[in-house]
Protein backbone atom coordinates (compact mmCIF):
# COMPACT_ATOMS: atom_id res chain seq x y z
CA UNK A 1 0.00 0.00 0.00
CA UNK A 2 1.42 3.31 -1.28
CA UNK A 3 1.10 6.64 1.65
CA UNK A 4 -1.66 8.57 2.03
CA UNK A 5 -0.21 11.42 2.11
CA UNK A 6 -0.62 14.21 0.15
CA UNK A 7 1.71 14.27 -3.14
CA UNK A 8 2.30 18.36 -2.99
CA UNK A 9 2.94 17.79 -7.22
CA UNK A 10 -1.18 16.91 -7.93
CA UNK A 11 -2.02 20.10 -5.85
CA UNK A 12 -2.39 23.10 -8.35
CA UNK A 13 -0.27 26.37 -7.70
CA UNK A 14 -3.45 28.55 -7.33
CA UNK A 15 -4.48 25.67 -5.02
CA UNK A 16 -1.67 25.68 -3.03
CA UNK A 17 -1.28 29.85 -3.22
CA UNK A 18 -4.63 30.52 -1.99
CA UNK A 19 -4.55 28.14 1.01
CA UNK A 20 -0.84 29.63 2.43
CA UNK A 21 -2.86 32.81 1.49
CA UNK A 22 -5.54 32.11 3.81
CA UNK A 23 -2.70 30.44 6.62
CA UNK A 24 -0.66 33.91 6.30
CA UNK A 25 -4.62 36.07 7.01
CA UNK A 26 -5.07 33.65 9.61
CA UNK A 27 -1.91 34.25 11.50
CA UNK A 28 -2.82 37.64 11.49
CA UNK A 29 -6.45 37.40 13.14
CA UNK A 30 -7.28 38.33 16.52
CA UNK A 31 -9.07 35.03 18.67
CA UNK A 32 -12.80 35.55 18.39
CA UNK A 33 -15.24 33.89 20.15
CA UNK A 34 -18.85 35.26 19.04
CA UNK A 35 -22.05 34.11 19.96
CA UNK A 36 -25.47 34.52 17.05
CA UNK A 37 -28.49 35.02 18.36
CA UNK A 38 -31.75 35.38 16.41
CA UNK A 39 -35.39 33.98 15.95
CA UNK A 40 -35.39 31.35 12.71
CA UNK A 41 -35.21 33.09 9.60
CA UNK A 42 -33.42 36.12 10.81
CA UNK A 43 -30.07 35.41 8.89
CA UNK A 44 -27.61 33.62 10.92
CA UNK A 45 -27.31 30.61 8.93
CA UNK A 46 -26.26 32.53 5.68
CA UNK A 47 -24.02 35.10 7.69
CA UNK A 48 -22.29 32.48 9.95
CA UNK A 49 -20.20 30.04 7.04
CA UNK A 50 -19.41 34.28 5.53
CA UNK A 51 -18.10 35.01 9.16
CA UNK A 52 -15.83 31.69 9.99
CA UNK A 53 -13.79 31.84 6.95
CA UNK A 54 -13.20 36.07 7.35
CA UNK A 55 -12.17 35.29 10.98
CA UNK A 56 -10.70 31.79 10.53
CA UNK A 57 -13.33 30.58 13.08
CA UNK A 58 -14.60 27.17 14.06
CA UNK A 59 -18.61 27.06 13.78
CA UNK A 60 -20.34 25.47 16.66
CA UNK A 61 -23.82 24.53 15.49
CA UNK A 62 -24.60 22.97 19.12
CA UNK A 63 -27.21 20.53 16.97
CA UNK A 64 -24.46 19.10 14.90
CA UNK A 65 -22.23 18.37 16.95
CA UNK A 66 -24.39 16.37 19.36
CA UNK A 67 -25.47 14.84 16.67
CA UNK A 68 -21.72 14.33 15.90
CA UNK A 69 -20.57 13.11 19.04
CA UNK A 70 -23.16 10.50 19.49
CA UNK A 71 -22.28 9.15 16.03
CA UNK A 72 -18.70 9.33 17.04
CA UNK A 73 -19.38 7.59 20.66
CA UNK A 74 -17.63 10.00 22.86
CA UNK A 75 -17.94 9.46 26.51
CA UNK A 76 -20.56 12.16 26.29
CA UNK A 77 -21.88 11.38 23.24
CA UNK A 78 -22.82 8.34 24.99
CA UNK A 79 -24.36 10.14 28.09
CA UNK A 80 -26.58 12.29 25.67
CA UNK A 81 -27.98 9.24 23.32
CA UNK A 82 -29.36 7.61 26.58
CA UNK A 83 -30.88 11.07 27.84
CA UNK A 84 -32.23 11.07 24.29
CA UNK A 85 -33.49 7.32 23.79
CA UNK A 86 -35.68 8.31 27.05
CA UNK A 87 -37.22 11.12 25.00
CA UNK A 88 -35.40 13.53 27.75
CA UNK A 89 -33.84 16.76 26.87
CA UNK A 90 -29.89 16.60 26.75
CA UNK A 91 -28.39 18.65 30.33
CA UNK A 92 -27.22 21.89 30.06
CA UNK A 93 -24.02 20.71 31.39
CA UNK A 94 -23.43 17.71 28.50
CA UNK A 95 -23.69 20.19 25.93
CA UNK A 96 -21.34 22.50 27.43
CA UNK A 97 -19.25 19.91 27.82
CA UNK A 98 -19.07 18.75 24.32
CA UNK A 99 -18.61 22.59 23.17
CA UNK A 100 -15.29 22.27 25.66
CA UNK A 101 -14.95 18.89 23.65
CA UNK A 102 -15.19 20.72 19.96
CA UNK A 103 -13.20 23.49 21.11
CA UNK A 104 -9.83 21.81 21.66
CA UNK A 105 -10.08 21.15 17.77
CA UNK A 106 -7.11 22.45 15.79
CA UNK A 107 -9.74 24.14 13.76
CA UNK A 108 -11.19 26.44 17.14
CA UNK A 109 -7.59 27.41 17.66
CA UNK A 110 -8.68 31.35 16.53
CA UNK A 111 -11.81 30.77 18.20
CA UNK A 112 -15.66 29.91 17.49
CA UNK A 113 -19.03 31.12 16.15
CA UNK A 114 -21.56 29.42 18.50
CA UNK A 115 -24.98 29.11 16.90
CA UNK A 116 -28.43 27.73 18.84
CA UNK A 117 -26.63 27.98 22.32
CA UNK A 118 -26.80 29.56 24.59
CA UNK A 119 -31.38 29.56 24.64
CA UNK A 120 -31.36 30.34 28.33
CA UNK A 121 -29.77 33.21 30.95
CA UNK A 122 -28.60 29.30 33.07
CA UNK A 123 -26.75 28.00 29.75
CA UNK A 124 -25.03 31.21 29.23
CA UNK A 125 -23.58 31.37 32.90
CA UNK A 126 -22.92 28.20 32.66
CA UNK A 127 -20.98 28.64 29.33
CA UNK A 128 -19.01 31.94 30.76
CA UNK A 129 -18.02 29.46 33.56
CA UNK A 130 -16.38 27.01 31.71
CA UNK A 131 -14.69 29.65 29.43
CA UNK A 132 -13.36 31.31 32.56
CA UNK A 133 -11.85 27.86 33.39
CA UNK A 134 -9.69 28.16 30.17
CA UNK A 135 -8.51 31.76 30.65
CA UNK A 136 -10.95 33.20 27.65
CA UNK A 137 -14.38 34.83 27.35
CA UNK A 138 -17.36 35.90 24.61
CA UNK A 139 -15.83 38.80 22.37
CA UNK A 140 -19.13 39.61 21.11
CA UNK A 141 -22.75 38.25 20.77
CA UNK A 142 -24.32 38.95 17.30
CA UNK A 143 -28.32 40.03 18.20
CA UNK A 144 -29.95 39.40 14.93
CA UNK A 145 -32.91 42.12 15.47
CA UNK A 146 -35.95 41.32 12.98
CA UNK A 147 -39.26 42.17 13.54
CA UNK A 148 -41.83 39.13 13.80
CA UNK A 149 -43.95 40.41 10.80
CA UNK A 150 -40.98 40.79 8.20
CA UNK A 151 -39.70 37.40 9.48
CA UNK A 152 -43.26 35.85 9.05
CA UNK A 153 -43.42 37.41 5.60
CA UNK A 154 -39.87 35.81 4.68
CA UNK A 155 -40.65 32.59 5.93
CA UNK A 156 -44.05 31.46 5.35
CA UNK A 157 -43.80 32.91 1.80
CA UNK A 158 -41.33 30.35 1.10
CA UNK A 159 -42.35 27.13 -1.18
CA UNK A 160 -40.32 24.22 -2.94
CA UNK A 161 -40.29 21.69 -5.55
CA UNK A 162 -40.06 18.72 -3.19
CA UNK A 163 -38.09 16.29 -5.70
CA UNK A 164 -35.36 19.33 -6.62
CA UNK A 165 -35.82 21.24 -3.37
CA UNK A 166 -35.61 24.60 -5.75
CA UNK A 167 -36.89 27.02 -3.54
CA UNK A 168 -39.02 30.25 -4.38
CA UNK A 169 -40.87 33.27 -2.52
CA UNK A 170 -44.32 34.14 -3.02
CA UNK A 171 -42.83 37.89 -2.76
CA UNK A 172 -39.06 38.02 -3.50
CA UNK A 173 -38.72 34.98 -5.81
CA UNK A 174 -41.90 34.01 -7.40
CA UNK A 175 -42.54 30.93 -9.44
CA UNK A 176 -44.12 32.10 -12.72
CA UNK A 177 -46.75 30.22 -12.06
CA UNK A 178 -48.44 30.55 -8.97
CA UNK A 179 -47.57 27.21 -7.02
CA UNK A 180 -46.08 25.87 -9.82
CA UNK A 181 -42.42 25.07 -10.65
CA UNK A 182 -40.65 26.26 -12.89
CA UNK A 183 -39.04 23.65 -14.81
CA UNK A 184 -40.99 20.73 -14.85
CA UNK A 185 -44.40 22.09 -13.91
CA UNK A 186 -45.42 19.78 -10.64
CA UNK A 187 -47.16 21.38 -7.99
CA UNK A 188 -44.76 23.28 -5.21
CA UNK A 189 -45.00 22.37 -1.42
CA UNK A 190 -44.55 24.40 2.02
CA UNK A 191 -42.52 23.09 4.00
CA UNK A 192 -44.71 22.32 7.56
CA UNK A 193 -42.28 24.49 9.46
CA UNK A 194 -42.80 27.35 7.39
CA UNK A 195 -46.27 28.32 8.12
CA UNK A 196 -47.45 31.29 10.10
CA UNK A 197 -48.91 28.83 12.82
CA UNK A 198 -45.65 26.91 13.53
CA UNK A 199 -43.79 29.99 13.06
CA UNK A 200 -45.71 32.12 16.05
CA UNK A 201 -45.28 29.29 18.19
CA UNK A 202 -41.64 29.08 17.23
CA UNK A 203 -41.09 32.68 17.71
CA UNK A 204 -43.15 33.38 21.19
CA UNK A 205 -40.76 30.19 22.33
CA UNK A 206 -37.53 32.36 21.23
CA UNK A 207 -38.73 35.63 22.67
CA UNK A 208 -39.58 33.95 26.26
CA UNK A 209 -36.19 32.27 26.52
CA UNK A 210 -33.78 34.48 24.67
CA UNK A 211 -34.89 38.17 24.96
CA UNK A 212 -32.97 37.50 29.06
CA UNK A 213 -30.02 36.04 27.49
CA UNK A 214 -29.57 38.96 25.31
CA UNK A 215 -30.33 41.56 28.48
CA UNK A 216 -27.48 39.17 30.62
CA UNK A 217 -24.95 40.18 27.58
CA UNK A 218 -25.76 43.37 27.23
CA UNK A 219 -24.82 44.34 31.11
CA UNK A 220 -21.85 43.04 29.78
CA UNK A 221 -21.22 45.38 26.86
CA UNK A 222 -21.03 43.17 24.52
CA UNK A 223 -23.46 42.66 22.74
CA UNK A 224 -23.91 43.82 19.09
CA UNK A 225 -27.57 44.94 17.06
CA UNK A 226 -27.91 43.94 13.54
CA UNK A 227 -30.41 44.88 11.39
CA UNK A 228 -31.22 41.36 9.89
CA UNK A 229 -33.98 42.86 8.00
CA UNK A 230 -31.47 44.46 5.85
CA UNK A 231 -30.12 42.00 2.64
CA UNK A 232 -27.34 39.42 3.46
CA UNK A 233 -24.69 42.01 1.49
CA UNK A 234 -26.00 44.49 3.86
CA UNK A 235 -25.81 42.78 7.09
CA UNK A 236 -22.53 41.72 6.06
CA UNK A 237 -20.86 45.03 5.83
CA UNK A 238 -22.71 45.49 9.92
CA UNK A 239 -20.77 42.71 10.80
CA UNK A 240 -17.36 43.74 9.57
CA UNK A 241 -17.60 47.04 11.12
CA UNK A 242 -17.64 45.14 14.45
CA UNK A 243 -14.01 45.03 16.22
CA UNK A 244 -13.74 41.86 18.79
CA UNK A 245 -12.42 43.65 21.52
CA UNK A 246 -14.59 47.22 21.35
CA UNK A 247 -16.57 47.94 24.57
CA UNK A 248 -19.87 48.28 22.73
CA UNK A 249 -20.29 48.28 19.21
CA UNK A 250 -23.84 49.64 18.29
CA UNK A 251 -25.16 52.90 17.97
CA UNK A 252 -29.21 52.50 17.88
CA UNK A 253 -29.96 54.60 15.09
Amino acid sequence: MGSCSLNLEDVSSDSLTTELLRRMKCATQPDKRLILIGPPGSGKGTQSPMIKDEYCLCHLATGDMLRAAVAAKTPLGVKAKEAMDKGELVSDELVVGIIDEAMKKPSCRKGFVLDGFPRTVGQAQMLDEMLEKQGVKIDKVLDFAIDDVILEERITGRWIHAASGRSYHTKFAPPKVPGIDDVTEEPLIQRKDDTVAVLRSRLEAFHKQTKPVIDYYWKKGIVAKLHAEKSPKEVKDEVQKFRPNAHLMYDDD
